[in-house]
C-alpha cells in the first residue's frame, strides 16, 4: 500500500472515529441502543451538540501535534505547545480535565505544568496524550524520532508514565505498518510483547470504556484485533459508549493506517467538516517525509 494512502487513512481515521463516537460519549450501551438502535452513521448531537461531521478535542489536538512537528521537526515541543494554547484560547466544546488544568496553569514549562496538574488532581493517567499522538508516527520515518517525540508530547500534559508508555506502544504499532509494512495483528503483538498489555490481549476487556489510559488502550487493542474492517472498528467503539469519541479516534487512527484511506467508507470521510485542513496536513506530512520541508498552510 502506498505511504500516502496509509497516512491519509490514519489522519482521517482519527477524525471519523471521533465524529462518530462523539454522538454517544458518556452514554451506556443500553442508552445508545434505546436512542439509536445500533449507531452506524455520523449524525452529530450528543452531549456536545455536535454538527454532523464535527470533531472534538481528539482530532483538534492531533492536528496541534501535527502542525507543531511540521513547523519545527527537530525540536517540536514549543511549536506544539503554542498550538495547544491557541486551541485552548478558542474555547473548545470538549476538553479533558487533565489537559484543561495544564493549559490553564502553564507558565513556561510544560513538564512542570504536567507535574503540578498531577499533584492537584491526584492523578494524570488519562488518555489525552494517547488520543493525539499518531502524527508522530505519520511524520517521522526514523524510529528514534518517533519514540522520542511520542513520549515528549505526552509528558507535556500527562505526568504519569502509563500515558507515556501507551503513546510509545501505539506509535510502534503505527510505525511498523507505515515503515516496515507489517500487518496490524503482527504489529500489535510485537509492540505489546513484554508489557502489561500482552497478558490483556487474551480476553475481552473486563473494564469500562473509560478515560483511564489503560482501560482505553485495552479497548482499542481489542477492537482492532477482533474487527474485520475500518467500519466495524469505529462502529463498535461508538456503540460501546463511555469515552467513545476518544476510543473511536485512537482505534480509528490505527485502523486507517491498516486499511488505508480507501478502506474508510466515503459516506464517513466526506462527512468530516474539516476535510480541507486534513488534506493540507497530509500533504505537509508527505513533504516532510520526502525532505521538501513543506509547512502546514493556514
Amino acid at each position: 500500500m502506498e505511504l500516502e494512502e496509509r497516512i491519509r487513512g490514519g489522519l482521517y481515521g482519527v477524525a471519523v472515529g471521533d465524529a462518530l463516537g462523539g454522538t454517544t460519549e458518556f452514554m451506556s450501551p443500553r442508552e445508545i441502543a434505546a436512542r439509536h438502535g445500533y449507531l452506524t452513521e455520523i449524525v452529530g448531537g450528543g452531549v456536545w451538540r455536535l454538527e454532523p461531521g464535527e470533531v472534538t478535542d481528539d482530532t483538534m489536538m492531533t492536528l496541534c501535534v501535527a502542525d507543531g512537528i511540521l513547523t519545527a521537526p527537530d525540536d517540536p515541543i514549543r511549536a506544539i505547545g503554542d498550538r495547544f494554547l491557541s486551541w485552548y484560547a478558542s474555547k473548545p466544546k470538549d476538553i479533558g480535565n487533565i489537559i484543561r488544568t495544564v493549559l490553564a496553569t502553564y507558565e513556561g514549562n510544560w513538564f512542570e505544568a504536567a507535574l503540578l496538574a498531577d499533584l492537584n488532581l491526584g492523578q494524570s493517567a488519562g488518555n489525552g496524550s494517547l488520543m493525539r499522538c499518531l502524527p508522530v508516527a505519520l511524520c517521522y520515518p526514523d524510529w528514534s524520532d518517533v519514540s522520542r517525540v511520542s513520549r515528549m508530547q505526552s509528558k507535556m500534559t500527562h505526568y504519569d508514565e502509563l500515558c507515556n508508555e501507551a503513546c510509545g506502544i501505539y506509535n510502534r504499532i503505527a510505525f511498523a505498518m507505515l515503515d516496515q509494512d507489517a500487518e496490524l495483528r503482527e504489529a500489535i503483538a510485537a509492540a505489546v510483547a513484554g508489557t502489561a498489555y500482552e497478558e490483556m490481549l487474551a480476553a475481552e476487556p473486563n473494564c469500562e470504556s473509560s478515560g483511564y489510559v489503560v482501560h482505553t488502550f485495552r479497548w482499542v487493542l481489542h477492537l482492532l484485533l477482533t474487527s474485520d474492517s475500518f467500519e466495524e472498528v469505529v462502529q463498535r467503539a461508538a456503540n460501546q459508549g463511555g469515552d467513545s469519541d476518544t476510543i473511536g479516534a485512537i482505534a480509528g487512527g490505527l485502523a486507517g493506517v491498516h486499511w488505508g484511506f480507501a478502506g474508510i467508507p466515503e459516506r464517513y470521510s466526506s462527512r468530516i467538516l474539516i476535510k480541507e485542513r486534513l488534506d493540507r496536513t497530509v500533504a505537509a506530512m508527505l513533504a516532510l517525509r520526502t525532505k521538501d520541508g513543506l509547512a502546514p498552510q493556514r
